[in-house]
Order: structure tokens, then sequence, then C-alpha cells
């Protein structure tokens, strides 16, 4: 058997590496749900508080101790904490602050600790990407600092500081790739699965705290507060990154070999296509091609398989009413774009972003959404697109910095032959660069969708060091 055989062999089952979570870990984990849920329906508004505090303990509690349960936690913090901010509001009435979703931030943000301890010195271990993005967001956090407020900067800094400490979490704990890869395959199956299912529901039936928290938010691009009209967005924040977490998890799909993959898929391609995110459609397609193409012919042929089964349980399904007239009048506008409202402002937004964005030389800083008009009049920004967003944001310097960062390891990644016999790395590689493909019509380097970018481009670099490793086991 060779090295890669034998590589493609432990993948296939339980890595010998993998061990079972500790007791103590669990035991925190189910604590934690305990008194989330008893909190949200008999705490009233304090349940909020309640969720911070005590997320944020059991995060350093596992950070410390048990890193793949942390890890877990994060993923878990980003797909359910919008929902649990809904009922609490539905249950207590509507915070407009939204505070809570700071907790998700907070428990990723522990990974800070890991960040500045092995930043400096990781140069030379291949973490330059990592350091000039850091560079490019301090740099746009200064310019926020001066021109808006401490308080101002700080909360937009999370957005962008957050997917990149992650990642780089992800990225020195290379020697644990094998468990990280079972792990994220497991997490992002039930991910699917849970907020698949909660989406299909969601369109079917439109809840009670969701068409409470669309009434109170007064959004009208999600669609009606009614059956069978709302654009699904699950159990996230928006339709936008709700795409995006299930983009990533349909694609890594075709990576697991447990039977759950099948009703994940149907429950999660459903729900994907009721977001009505176009460019996330368009983006998956990329990913696919790319995985496909990363593969050895063999490995490629039973993927082609697992794509037919997967297709012949999800088909059907989009074909059912009441589900079909929306997908189907949704996918007519990609033929028909030049009468598609949505995407005539698109392009109207990104003409005259263009401009903004790349005249404006020092940057908008970090937390700053007004610019000063022609006339002299503070307006809000609004650019609908993550490319240009980087330099509005972070000026020439820091969008430099930051999308050079980004760019060098995209194209790190591609350099690697790993994936030939990994499927898990050629998948991460391929949400990576359809993470990366939707950057010209969103902010996809933000908050969940950024975690999947950033994450992802790690965890492949990760797995690159653990096989030279494993090769050369006298290189540090």
């Amino acid at each position: 058997m060779t090295y890669r055989q034998a590589n493609l062999t432990s993948y296939a089952t339980t890595s010998s590496e993998q061990q079972q979570p500790p007791l103590l870990g669990w035991l925190a984990i189910v604590g934690l749900v305990l008194v989330v849920v008893v909190s949200t329906f008999a705490a009233g508004a304090a349940a909020r508080q309640i969720y911070i505090v005590s997320t944020l303990g059991v995060g350093i509690f596992l950070y410390l101790r048990y890193p793949l349960l942390y890890i877990g936690l994060v993923w878990w913090m980003w797909f359910l904490t919008p929902f649990i901010s809904r009922l609490i509001d539905y249950r207590s009435g509507f915070d407009a602050s939204r505070f809570i979703l700071v907790s998700q931030y907070l428990v990723t943000l522990l990974t800070l600790h890991t960040t500045l301890k092995n930043l400096p010195q990781s140069s030379r271990k291949g973490g330059m990407p990592f350091i000039l993005a850091f560079l490019g967001v301090f740099y746009g956090f200064l310019i926020g600092f001066v021109k808006t407020t401490p308080f101002t900067a700080a909360r937009g800094m999370l957005d962008w500081l957050t997917p990149i400490s992650f990642a780089f979490f992800i990225f020195i704990k290379w020697r644990e790739y094998p468990q990280y890869r079972q792990n994220m395959i497991r997490i992002f199956l039930w991910g699917v699965l849970v907020t698949g299912i909660y989406g299909v529901f969601q369109f079917v039936t439109a809840p009670e705290w969701d068409r409470f928290w669309l009434e109170s938010t007064k959004l009208k691009s999600f669609g009606d507060p009614e059956p069978l009209k709302i654009r699904v967005w699950s159990t996230m924040a928006s339709p936008g990154p709700f795409a995006s977490m299930m983009m990533t998890g349909l694609l890594l799909l075709f990576t697991s070999t447990e039977f759950m993959r099948i009703p994940a898929a149907a429950a999660g391609y459903l729900a994907f296509l009721l977001t009505m995110v176009r460019t996330l459609w368009g983006c998956w397609f990329v990913g696919v091609l790319t995985l496909l193409s990363s593969l050895k012919p063999k490995i490629q042929m039973r993927l082609m398989v697992t794509v037919l089964v997967m297709a012949i349980c999800v088909v059907p399904l989009t074909t059912m009413e009441p589900f079909s007239e929306a997908i189907a009048t949704r996918l007519e506008t990609l033929s028909n774009l030049e009468k598609d409202n949505s995407a005539q402002v698109r392009q109207e937004i990104y003409r005259d972003g263009f401009t903004k964005a790349m005249t404006n030389i020092l940057g908008n800083g970090i937390g700053n959404t007004f610019i000063v008009n022609e006339k002299g009049v503070l307006e809000p920004i609004v650019i609908d697109s993550g490319i240009l967003d980087m330099f509005f944001t972070l000026g020439w310097f820091g969008a430099i910095f930051y999308l050079g960062g980004l760019i060098l390891l995209l194209f790190q990644v591609f350099q690697f032959t790993e994936p030939s016999f990994d499927p898990f790395m050629a998948a991460a590689r391929a949400i990576a660069l359809a993470s990366f493909a939707s950057l010209p019509l969103g902010s996809a380097m933000l908050g969940v969708s950024g975690m999947m970018l950033w994450g992802f481009l790690a965890i492949v670099l990760a797995g690159h060091k653990y096989y030279v490793k494993q090769r050369n086991p006298g290189i540090n």
C-alpha cells in the first residue's frame, strides 16, 4: 500500500489519532444547552445576558481544555445564535440593538490568545498571509478609530478580525488535522440537516417568532412575513449568510460516507434553493467543478455516483408544490437579468461604488458607514461588493495588505497536491474558491461568510503541513 493510499484509507475510516471527547467537555455543553433553553422560555429579557455569559464561560473552558469541542461550539453558535435571539425577542420584546449577537464573536475571538502568541514567528512557517491580513485590518481600525468613535470602530472590527483569528487558530493546530477534518465533516453534516429542515419549515409555515422579527425589523428583502412568501434564512441572520453556510455544507457532504448525508442533502438543497440567493447558487457550481477537477479519476467516479444519488433524492422535491413555483420563478430571472430589478439595482450600486471606493485612498475606516457627498452632506454607504468594500473601508494601503494576504493564501493552496487523494482537502479548497468567487457581489469576507472563506483556506494549509510532516518527520 502506498503512502497516499494509506492516507486515503485512514480518511474513509475514523482516524487512528481521533480520540473520544472527554466527559467533562460534553457535560459542559449539555449544561449550556439546558441553561439556554430554560432561560429563553423563563428568564424574560435577562435571557440575553445569561446567553452571553454562559456561552463565553463554556467557550473559555472548552478552548483551554478541549479544543476539538471548542471548534464545534464556535460553529454551532454561528448557526443558531440568531435563531435564539429571535425566540427571546418574540417572548420578551424586540431588541433593536441585537446585542446578543456579540456572543458568537466573543467566543470565537478566544482564538486571539493563540493568534497573538504565535503570529509574530509564523511568517517562516506559512503564516505570512495571515500577517498581511491582520496588518490591513489593523490599519482600517486605526482609520475608523479616528473618523468615528472607539466603540463603533471596535464593533466593526469584530466582523473583519474574527474570521482571520479563527482561521489562524486552525492553521496553528495543523498537527491535529485528522481530528479537525472529521470534526468539520460531522459538524456541517448535522448543521445542514438541522438548518435545512428548519429552513423548509420556515418557508412552509412562517413561524410566529420569525414573522414577529421580520415585522419588527421592517426588512423588505426577506419577502413577505407569510407562508410560502419568505426568502429562507433558517436559523441564521439573513438569506445571504445562510446560503453561504449551506453552500459550504453541501460541498462537504460529497466527502461524507455517513448515511445521514442523504436526508441532509435533501433538506439542505431544498432550503438552499429557497434562499433565492442566485450568486451563491452559481458559486456552488464553481465549487463542484473545482472539487471534481481536483481529484483522481477513481475518486471522481465515486463522487459522481454520490452526486447522482443526491440528485435523485433532491430533484423531485424541487418540482413539488409549494416549492416549485418559488424556485422556478427565481431561476427564470437568471436568463432575463435585464428585466430583473434586483440585478439592475446592484449594477447601479456597483457603478456608483466603484468610483467612491477607488478614489478613497486612505479609506473610510472600519465601522464608518457614512461618507460626505459632493454637497457636503453625510450619506450612508451602500456598496454591495466585497472587493469594493475592502478598498472603501481599508483604503488602498489596508486593502492591498488584506487582499494580498487572501490571494496569496488562495494561490498557495492551489499549489498543493494532497487534494488529489484527500477528498476533504479538495472540498475545502473548492469551498474557499467558491466563497472567494462571491466577493464581487457581496462582503463574503465578513462575519459568518468570512468564517467559511478564511476557515477552509486555513484547514487546507493545515492539511498540507500535516502531510509534509508525515513524509518528512524531521521538518518542524
